[in-house]
């Protein structure tokens, strides 16, 4: 028996070691990793084509280090996960690509597209723009889906396969809207929400089994702009009627590969090995083993260097995800935000602001604090906003007052409204868990929280009126920021959810311009009176900075830190994070109550 313990402990002490050393292996080589990544230069051929493959690319707002754990497989994390660029790193390569004479033409390869429409329009503008310069943009699609199109149709050839199992998808734009109420009738759970504005639908979902027709009417006729913007685009640059596309697509004319290149939206077919000598022949080579293909990725991590000679500095503040409180690293966090701001005021290179927004919203609490610090930055430096996917609820309250704002004309913004959601789980702690909860108090609403009551009148009364305290505040400062008068800003608000089309008509932005735009506006605001403007003397720096590898790698063992649990979870999952954020609800009372979000988000089939 004792040589068996004996034998067993050997065992386990040879296990722990083992897992204490790979532990440390695999610690030294993250860390040489993120060290190679950033000690070593990209060199690319003097010559070539550029390849922008969005399998081999993800385009996001701002260009990350490689992150070994993308993936959601630990194990498959290595083999799978793909550089990260961002919009302006990308939008400058294919500038710099324009000019260099040894690019030939540019490749675009769209299936895969993990990006959205937005993102998409300021990509296509700069494909434009390189077109615009004399060189070709190439496309070659398997698979034709509606966001993949709209990319692929900037391209002056568009190639596709001549094998008929080609899998194409071009069906115009949509949506499904959740509605979860009889599953939560069912668990006994009763969701009282409070809130200003008819068509602020966030938390509708949980307590309407089918949408208000003021939520209706508001997501089809952002459907309806969303698809003028792109429908438009698509048939100026392929020469066709928008009724006659509208009509294929109604009718699912477009099915085989065929179907397209008989309605002019495909100029041919080719096969892998006819595809290949048609690239050669385009890069004049002669053959295509010669051709050298530079991913987009490696050209911008060559060409796109910040100019350290510029002695001038545009600063961009990426504001991507949900506003919460805090210092989260992967949200836009009330208390790091307003650091940054801070910092960017007291620097005396940075010379204008350009306030990236990519936010459905979030916190209150967290919004007023970053507009704050916005409001003192602008009374120093010009501040610029810049919309990308999303600028509403939230992302509106901390935009509206800069000096100037660009939108994207798929952007979705405003969604100028307030709720707060308490769910009641009284009737599922009885039904489901035969528990039945006794309060004890100090005072008659000291359990006002406590997700175990309904709340009373004189407490919905109470956050009613909150609630109406905040939208005004909302108006107001949407009235100022905007020099519109409050009650036109009522008008439009009442929480509904314009594209930047919509937005430009009725005054909630400025222009329709990307990111670049903004860019450049805001070194051009900074310029001094008498003095010249040049593009040379100015540099371009991210704000906060990316994470690095090591970071990521130790923020996933140290967890998340976010204030709100709602923040971690994406938009498209929002309704699956409502029992997660009723578990949490009352836990402590800094927990905030009143939000100024959008709830959901629309993705492009892709």
């Amino acid at each position: 028996m004792k040589d068996f313990v004996k034998m067993t402990l050997a065992v386990v002490c040879g296990i722990f070691v083992t897992c204490i050393i790979g532990f440390f292996f695999f610690i030294v080589a993250i860390g040489s990793m993120a060290a190679a990544g950033s000690a070593s230069k990209t060199v690319v051929p003097s010559t070539g084509v550029l390849t922008l493959d969005l399998q081999e690319v993800n385009i996001t707002e701002q260009t990350q280090a490689y992150n070994p754990f993308a993936s959601t497989s630990f194990s498959a994390g290595f083999a799978s996960a793909v550089p990260s660029l961002g919009i302006w790193d990308a939008v400058q390569a294919i500038n710099a690509a324009a000019a260099d004479p040894g690019i030939k033409y540019i490749y675009l390869r769209p299936e895969g597209m993990n990006m959205g429409l937005a993102s998409a329009e300021e990509i296509r503008a700069a494909l434009a723009a390189f077109r615009a310069s004399g060189k070709p943009v190439i496309t070659y699609m398997t698979n034709i889906s509606t966001g993949s199109y709209y990319l692929a149709s900037v391209s002056d050839k568009i190639y596709s396969t001549s094998y008929g199992g080609a899998s194409n998808t071009f069906l115009g734009i949509g949506g499904s809207m959740l509605f979860v109420k009889d599953l939560l009738d069912k668990l006994g759970i009763n969701v009282q929400l409070i809130r200003h504005g008819k068509y602020k639908s966030a938390g509708e979902m949980y307590i309407c089994n089918a949408p208000s027709p003021e939520n209706l009417e508001q997501n089809t006729e952002m459907i309806r702009s969303m698809w003028e913007s792109c429908a438009g685009a698509i048939c100026a640059a392929r020469e066709i009627p928008v009724d006659k596309l509208n009509s294929l697509i109604d009718n699912l004319g477009l099915v085989d590969s065929e179907d397209f290149v008989s309605e002019g939206l495909v100029d041919a077919l080719y096969t892998r090995e006819e595809l290949k000598d048609r690239l050669a022949v385009l890069a004049q080579e002669s053959s295509f083993k010669k051709v050298r293909f530079i991913p987009i990725a490696d050209y911008a991590a060559a060409k796109v260097v910040p100019s350290l000679k510029a002695k001038n500095e545009v600063a961009v503040v990426y504001a991507d995800g949900e506003i919460v409180e805090g210092t989260d690293l992967r949200q836009i966090a009330g208390e790091r935000f307003a650091g940054v701001l801070s910092d960017l005021r007291e620097d005396a290179s940075v010379k204008a602001v350009v306030l990236r927004v990519n936010s459905p919203g979030g916190s209150v609490l967290a919004s007023e604090r970053i507009k704050a610090e916005i409001d003192l930055l602008k009374a120093v430096k010009p501040v610029i906003a810049s919309y990308g996917g999303y600028a509403a609820s939230g992302g509106y309250w901390i935009s509206s007052g800069c000096d100037k704002v660009y939108s994207d004309a798929t952007t979705l913004t405003g969604s100028i409204g307030v709720f707060s959601m308490i769910p009641d789980l009284s009737g599922t702690a009885k039904k489901l868990a035969h528990i039945n909860m006794v309060p004890v108090n100090s005072h008659k609403h000291s359990d006002m929280l406590s997700l175990m009551r309904p709340l009373s009148a004189a407490e919905t009364a109470s956050m009613q009126a909150d609630v109406e305290k905040i939208y005004s505040r909302f108006v107001s400062i949407v009235s100022e920021g905007r020099k519109l008068e409050p009650d036109f800003v009522d008008s439009i608000a009442q929480g509904r959810v314009w594209t930047g089309a919509d937005a430009k008509e009725i005054g909630l932005v400025d222009e329709i311009g990307t990111l670049e735009d903004a860019v450049w506006y805001a070194a051009l605001c900074a310029v001094g009176e008498g003095e010249t403007f040049d593009k040379s003397q100015w540099r371009v720096t991210g704000y906060p900075k990316p994470l690095t590898t090591f970071e990521m790698m130790m923020e996933m063992f140290g967890g998340s830190k976010s204030g709100n649990l709602l923040a971690d979870t994406p938009a498209e999952d929002f309704g699956a994070a409502m029992l997660k954020w009723q578990s949490s609800w009352g836990k402590s009372s800094g927990v905030e109550t009143m939000f100024a979000r959008m709830p959901y988000s629309f993705v492009m089939a892709q």
